[in-house]
């Protein structure tokens, strides 16, 4: 396996998906990421500060 370059969905920016990760991707039935690391840990943090900050459940019924 040969490390391939994605266009990063939010900025755009070209990254490498190594060897390794698409392994370890793989081994585990992930899809290959459509974010570099940047952007996919910023979505992370939004996420979690959207949650603690009172969205939770927001849009469902119950």
């Amino acid at each position: 396996m040969e490390d391939k370059m994605i266009i990063c969905e939010d900025c755009g920016e070209e990254f490498t998906f190594s060897a390794d990760e698409q392994q370890f991707y793989a081994e585990r039935g992930f899809q290959q990421p459509k974010r570099c690391k940047p952007c996919r840990e910023k979505r992370k943090r939004d996420r979690r500060s959207s949650y603690s900050m009172g969205d939770r459940g927001r849009g469902r019924s119950r």
